[in-house]
């Protein structure tokens, strides 16, 4: 029977007609507003049914709307970074009002940078090889296995998604270990006396250093250099928890209708109320001389700028922009062969060739002169050394430049000296391998009251560094993190806590393949670091993030929860520089000149 003849029949009291009468108009106000095609079965089984029955169907029908949003499935994208290698892309969907709607999605970076320079003559095919497999492994998970592990799950529960993100690569990883087990077996049994792998040996004593010793007396012999830690495995497919992690924390605070630097606050901190929140000092690199360089200078993988704390970062971000324009001038103005500040490197420095360590601070200095900037007051330094790809292994030495190598004890006065020629460094990020434990503390003796000391490629990996016990690292004042590949958001959050609690320094970084995603900014907002090092002032998946910290202060400004950055501060240290320098031998005060 029709909803006309309903309503027209004799056995239908006027009281019954009345109240079907409402409903019918309720179902279509419904309806008119957007609710799906099912109610097109209501509204037909409502005129078969008990006026009971109806009521019970619609009331539990309704009440699905009031329902939290929850996860429905995860949809993958292959995607391109900034240096335009394939990514992935986590994409969320969620049923909102009984209806599936894509909310919201994130793209993280992959870790594929070489750990040192004895794998730098790495086949690029393979390298492309295994990217291109990580990403299809990754896709896969997304879109199957953890789409059933998330299904129904909601997005304000970021504690228990990237518990459950954990665990499922925990298995993978297993089952990765069992498989490589069973090939090292199966190989053992083709060939079962297989040739013993010899002990790493210290590298020789080179000839030119005996030749030098000869009639001297008191002669040192250098000792052997650690040999380098073999570099923890990537696991193929693993952005695609980082990435699923990210993606439900922007899901999440889509639905609270915040921007993600607060629901990631409110995370952390364990309550809804919104506190006081600072922009993180920027670390602009602003030039590159290291190995890709075309100068003879290896040592500065990335020089970068600092602005004055307490300064409006948009204000800071014009400073360093002139700062750039200035330092391109000069260099401009100063080539006889035309313009040389042209080459961009990935992290969207100037890449400029020099042949010693003062040349590229000197530009630095004279151009902050020249805008009337005193460097160590309205802005400060900070070095990237990357001491991990400087060592040469047959010699046992860094090669600070082209001919010019230097132990690890002569690595420490040479950063001693040019910390006090140029006392606006106030940051060396890698100074050493992470192997030179010992040279790291005697450099934190020397420097650590005025200078830190930041692991960023010399710091193990989130996922190793949360199942240490004590995060503080002897020689290190602080480390960079990245959100990459299985880094979760709780892991972000856990790390920063214990960092702030044992009184390190921390750092949220970038790295080479960058995408354009910013929610980074937003990260480091929301965690509180003390700096975010974005790279340069070039590419847009560098300035993306860069506009998006302009606009969070702007937001803050208005909200009057922005906070002010505090000055710069050091631990009052028992020994000083003079005491190292009068402990190292003569023979590595001269090499450090």
């Amino acid at each position: 029977m029709s909803y006309t003849g309903f309503l027209s029949s004799s056995r239908v009291s006027k009281e019954e007609r009345e109240f079907y009468e409402l409903k019918h108009r309720a179902a279509e106000y419904y309806r008119a507003n957007g609710v799906p095609q099912k109610m097109e079965a209501v509204l037909n089984s409502m005129f078969y049914d008990k006026p009971d029955d109806v009521c019970g169907y619609l009331a539990n029908y309704f009440s699905s709307f009031s329902k939290p949003p929850v996860i429905h499935r995860l949809l993958g994208k292959e995607v391109y970074d900034g240096k335009g290698h394939p990514t992935v892309q986590a994409e969320v969907l969620c049923i909102v009002s009984n209806v599936e709607k894509s909310i919201c999605s994130a793209v993280i970076s992959s870790h594929w940078e070489v750990p040192d320079c004895t794998a730098q003559d790495a086949d690029t095919l393979d390298e492309d090889a295994k990217r291109a497999t990580s990403v299809a492994r990754a896709l896969q998970w997304i879109n199957e296995p953890l789409t059933a592990a998330l299904e129904r799950c909601e997005p304000a529960d970021q504690r228990g998604v990237d518990k459950l993100l954990s665990d499922f690569l925990a298995a993978r990883m297993l089952e990765e270990q069992d498989r490589q087990r069973r090939e090292q077996e199966d190989g053992q049994l083709d060939d079962p006396a297989p040739a013993p792998t010899p002990p790493a040996q210290p590298p020789p004593a080179s000839k030119e250093k005996k030749t030098s010793a000869k009639g001297k007396k008191g002669a040192t012999v250098e000792k052997p250099i650690p040999p380098a830690e073999v570099p923890e495995p990537v696991l193929p497919g693993c952005m695609a928890i980082g990435a699923v992690s990210l993606a439900v924390a922007k899901t999440a605070a889509h639905f609270k209708g915040i921007p993600l630097y607060q629901h990631i606050s409110a995370l952390k901190q364990g309550q809804q109320s919104t506190r006081e929140l600072h922009i993180p000092l920027p670390m602009v690199t602003v030039l590159s001389c290291g190995k890709s360089s075309p100068g003879k200078l290896n040592l500065m993988e990335e020089i970068i700028v600092i602005p004055k704390p307490a300064q409006p970062f948009k204000q800071s971000f014009k400073v360093l922009l002139d700062l750039r324009k200035e330092i391109t001038r000069m260099i401009n103005a100063n080539s006889k062969t035309g313009p040389v500040a042209n080459t961009v490197s990935d992290a969207g420095a100037l890449v400029i060739g020099y042949d010693r360590l003062e040349q590229p601070l000197d530009v630095i200095s004279e151009a902050s002169n020249t805008l009337g900037l005193s460097l160590g007051s309205d802005i400060h330094l900070a070095i990237n050394c990357a001491a991990h790809k400087l060592m040469d292994y047959q010699k046992g030495k860094y090669e600070v430049s082209t001919g010019t190598c230097k132990s690890p004890d002569e690595m420490v006065n040479v950063y001693l000296d040019l910390t006090s020629r140029y006392p606006g460094v106030i940051a060396l990020i890698d100074p050493l391998r992470k192997e030179d434990q010992e040279q790291w503390e005697t450099l934190y003796r020397a420097l650590g009251s005025r200078c830190y000391l930041v692991a960023e490629a010399a710091s193990l990996p989130i996922c190793s560094l949360l199942a240490e016990e004590n995060l503080t690292i002897p020689g290190v004042s602080g480390l960079t993190m990245k959100q990459t590949n299985q880094t979760t958001v709780s892991d972000l959050i856990q790390i920063t806590t214990r960092l702030e609690d044992q009184k390190c320094l921390t750092v949220i970084g970038t790295t080479d393949g960058e995408p354009c995603d910013d929610a980074l900014s937003d990260l480091a907002v929301g965690l509180g670091v003390r700096f975010v090092k974005l790279g340069g002032l070039c590419h847009g998946e560098r300035v993306t993030k860069y506009s998006r910290l302009i606009s969070i202060e702007e937001e803050l400004a208005q909200q009057g929860i922005l906070g002010s950055t505090e000055e710069h501060e050091f631990p009052a240290l028992e020994q000083d520089t003079r005491d190292i320098s009068k402990s190292t031998s003569p023979a590595q005060n001269n090499a450090s000149q």
